[in-house]
């Protein structure tokens, strides 16, 4: 099994459309109503969908690259906002936090082997 993608609900498309180019996300469909994106690294995908009512979207999104402080520092000077810039965390994931412009969570991270291998993984 593998996860395919996640999607997204945003209040202005074309605002939203521009934050994820802005990050570096190859726009692969484009319609008023929804894009998909493509992660520069690898084979995942995200989405937006554009919601016409009020919503409060609890989920946080993780994009992970090996040079986090280089990319946010990048972001930085591109204008884009953080409220947490790159910090390690307890859980040995060094991690940046940001809004989207509809509100999402979003999380630049690296891990390293912890990602997937961090001391306390259950055998």
């Amino acid at each position: 099994m593998n996860l395919n993608q996640v999607t997204l609900p945003v209040n202005d498309m074309k605002k939203a459309v521009e934050f994820y180019q802005l990050l570096g996300f190859t726009l692969i469909v484009d319609t008023p109503h929804y894009a998909r994106f493509e992660c520069p690294e690898g084979n995942s995908t995200f989405s937006l969908s554009l919601e016409s009512e009020q919503f409060s979207n609890g989920a946080t999104i993780y994009f992970e690259h090996e040079q986090l402080d280089e990319w946010v520092n990048t972001l930085v000077d591109k204008g884009v906002s953080f409220s947490q810039m790159p910090t390690m965390e307890r859980y040995l994931w060094k991690e940046a936090v940001l809004l989207d412009p509809s509100g999402n969570q979003i999380k630049l991270y690296w891990a390293g082997d912890n990602r997937l291998n961090p001391p306390w993984r259950v055998n």
